[in-house]
Order: structure tokens, then C-alpha cells, then sequence
């Protein structure tokens, strides 16, 4: 049995599935976090966890210091195999602890390169890899300034957000006011750690979206397949950005464009230098070729894990968990051909009076695990994280999934209503 420290969690999605996998994999892991009452369920019961935690340590955990103190006392008390976590913004400290503890890990200064959009983009221009023109703006006026410069429309996001927050696309000047007011105004993420509040402004890139997920290991890395991703553009004027629809593994590519893609993104995490972890890197095929969109040094969300897994027999999240330990990740089987998650967007915002179609989910074949959203809840289109549920399917023997996902998703109908 390994121990390992666990450094916070996402709740959903990854941070539900791991602690199960923990278990059953004859695990323990310590749960170090500054928030114990973070990991609470809607209904109040203990989030998995903390449920399934052996040891629970309350620590500052953004604060490196007291961070190192507390797992320097953890380790003092039995042996710590392994560190890891679920949630990009603890993934500098996951390797500021390896490093403290001599652990398997990427170097710290490399996760908090690959955490910082514009100091990957840097690490891409040092590199000579082929990479979208870009620009990085502190305020307003200095954004305005290098938006001339590169000509809209453009893409801006803030350079340490995840899952789609605050990226808009902008067409002209009072476009990019709103999206900059909205990236410098916060000044902390929701895990309350500091945000750096510095706008990157990109070129837009043109074609299909994929994302690669790969594992690097002693400075070498697999390629595990590419995902094809869906994704809805609306305008800043809405609200809302660029959100993932659906996504498909594998993705259906030519054999030269599948080469294209991956000797893409193992040059850029050479760039920045990551030698050892799972990572889950975006990019859009233009037509210059493949470029970067973002790097994650983490597995996929979105249920993208569970497609890989559907597929290849490689559970990146028990990846993640050979590689805190120091081994090589080893497949399992594999049951499915082709695999695919449709999300469910709102339509409006409001509050959900009910969904119709539901019931149908439950009795078919093909579908491996669906979530709708109950009645009363709050919902309004936004970034990745107001998904409302989504449809997992698989095809055992053929490439049929996509197909699947959209139709039973389009059997669907959520009915809001608005509120004042």
C-alpha cells in the first residue's frame, strides 16, 4: 500500500473519480487543503474526497511555506510515496512538495511556467516552435495599444484562469474594454490565491480544434491519442466564450495531420520544459498548420479521461497516479472503439423548470453514464463551468459515438425560466 499526499481537488468530474480509484487501488492518501468544508456535497454529505481520505491535514496551502511545514510533519509521521493533484492551481505546489520530499515530479519551474499562458507562449518563442502572434497588456490602454498592432479580431484571456474563464473573442475596441475589465477586475481565482490580473491578446486561429493528451516520463514523451473537440463561439457582447460542446476520442485524422498535431505539441512541452507528467494540450489546425491554443499539465477534464480510458485501456487518472509514484504507466483493457461526451448547455439564463427527454437515457445501451440538470437549479451560459450535464456513449466496434452523443443530446429539452 502507497501513501500519497493529495494537494486540494477540483470537486467535479476528476476530483469525484480519483479518491474511488485511490481506494480500490489499495491506497491511502493524506488530503492536505486550507478548506475542509470545501469538500461538501449539494446535499451536505462529505465530498469523495474527504470521505475517503485516511488522514485530513489543514494547512495554508497557498502559502508555500507553511505548505512545505505541514507535509515536512506528515512525513514525520509515516512514509509519503507519491504527491498529487486534481486542480490546476495547486499544480506548482504538487512539484514545490516533490522537490521538498525528493518525490517523482516535474520541476517546480516548470509547472509554473506551464500554469502562465503568456510565459508558455515565451517559452514557445524561445524554442522557434511555430506559435499565434501575441501580445500580453497589464490595462486597458496598453491592451488597446497592442491590439493595433496585431489587428482584430482577437482572442483574450486572463494568463492563470482555467476552464474557459474569461476568454472572449472581440471584434474591436469596446469588445476588448469589457473582456479587460472583466480579466483585471477579480483579484482572486476562487481557490482565494492571488491572480496576476495581465490580459494575453492572440491572433485568432482558424480550423478544427483537438486536444493531445500525452505522458511524459524521464523527458519522454507518448502521445495517448488526440480528442476532437466541439466547441460554441458566441460573441463578447453575450457574456459568455468559447465553450466545449462534446468531445470525441479518437479523433477521426489523417494519418499526416495526426503526425502534424503530435510533433506539434511534443515541441511545446519541450519548450517549457516538462519532463515528467500527463498533460492535455489544446491546439487548432490552421492552415500554416497545427497551433497551440493552451497547455495543461494535468489529464483532460470534461470526461475526456474517461473516453481515453473507453478507448486505449490508459486511465489517465491512474496514470497520474503511476506517475507520482515513480512507474510507468502500464494500460488496462480497452472496451470501446470510439467514445464520446455531448454537454448540456443552458439555454437562457434562469432556473431550470425541467427537462424533457430524460427518462429515455436511462434505458439505452449506449449510453455509459448521462447527467441532467434538476429542477430549481440556477443556470446561465457562461464559461466550461456552467455546463448544465452531458451524455457519455460509447461504440464498441465502430466510430458511431459522436453520431450517438448528438442525437441523444438533441432528444433533450431544457425548459428556464427566467428570472428578473
Amino acid at each position: 500500500m502507497a501513501t500519497l499526499l493529495m494537494i486540494e481537488s477540483w470537486l467535479q468530474s476528476t476530483g469525484l473519480a480519483l479518491p474511488t480509484l485511490l481506494r480500490d487501488s489499495g491506497h491511502r492518501y493524506v488530503l492536505v487543503t486550507r478548506d475542509p468544508d470545501l469538500y461538501r456535497l449539494p446535499d451536505g454529505a462529505p465530498h469523495p474526497v474527504l470521505a475517503l481520505a485516511a488522514e485530513v491535514v489543514v494547512a495554508e496551502t497557498n502559502d508555500d511555506d507553511a505548505l512545505l511545514a505541514a507535509v515536512d510533519q506528515v512525513a514525520t509521521r509515516h512514509p509519503v510515496d507519491g504527491v498529487l493533484t486534481t486542480c490546476d492551481y495547486y499544480l506548482p505546489a504538487v512539484a514545490r512538495v516533490a522537490e521538498g520530499l525528493g518525490l517523482p515530479g516535474a520541476s517546480a519551474a516548470a509547472l509554473r511556467t506551464a500554469t502562465r499562458k503568456h510565459l508558455v507562449r515565451r517559452a514557445l518563442a524561445a524554442a522557434g516552435v511555430p506559435d499565434v502572434p501575441f501580445a500580453v497588456a497589464a490595462d486597458e490602454a496598453q491592451a488597446r495599444k497592442e491590439a493595433a498592432g496585431l489587428g482584430y479580431p482577437l482572442v483574450v484571456k486572463p494568463v492563470d484562469m482555467n476552464s474557459g474563464t474569461g476568454v472572449r473573442r472581440v471584434t474591436d475596441e469596446a469588445g476588448l474594454a469589457l473582456a479587460v475589465a472583466e480579466i483585471t477586475g477579480p483579484e482572486r481565482n476562487t481557490r482565494d490565491q492571488p491572480l496576476e490580473r495581465l490580459v494575453l491578446l492572440e491572433r485568432v486561429l482558424d480550423g478544427p480544434e483537438y486536444s493531445v493528451e500525452t505522458v511524459t516520463r524521464d523527458g519522454v514523451t507518448r502521445v495517448l491519442g488526440i480528442t476532437a473537440k466541439s466547441v460554441a463561439e458566441p460573441g463578447v457582447e453575450a457574456g459568455t466564450g468559447f465553450v466545449e460542446s462534446g468531445h470525441l476520442f479518437p479523433a477521426p485524422l489523417p494519418p499526416e495531420q495526426r503526425d502534424a498535431i503530435e510533433r506539434h505539441v511534443v515541441a511545446a512541452l519541450a519548450a517549457v520544459g516538462l519532463t515528467h507528467g500527463i498533460s492535455h494540450t489544446e491546439v487548432r489546425l490552421t492552415a500554416a498548420g497545427p497551433r497551440l491554443i493552451e497547455l495543461n499539465p494535468r489529464q483532460g477534464g470534461g470526461y475526456i479521461f474517461e473516453l481515453v480510458r473507453l478507448v486505449t485501456g490508459y486511465n489517465p487518472l491512474r496514470v497520474l497516479v503511476d506517475l507520482a509514484l515513480g512507474r510507468e504507466p502500464a494500460p488496462g483493457p480497452s472496451v470501446a472503439t470510439s467514445a464520446a461526451v455531448r454537454f448540456l448547455l443552458p439555454p437562457a439564463d434562469g432556473v431550470v423548470r425541467e427537462v424533457r427527454g430524460a427518462e429515455r437515457l436511462r434505458d439505452d445501451d449506449r449510453v455509459l453514464g448521462h447527467e441532467t440538470p434538476s429542477p430549481g437549479r440556477a443556470v446561465r451560459p457562461g464559461d466550461n463551468n456552467e455546463r448544465i450535464g452531458h451524455v457519455l456513449v460509447a461504440d464498441p466496434t465502430g466510430h458511431a459515438a459522436k453520431d450517438w452523443a448528438d442525437e441523444l443530446v438533441a432528444g433533450l429539452e431544457v425548459r428556464v425560466d427566467p428570472v428578473a
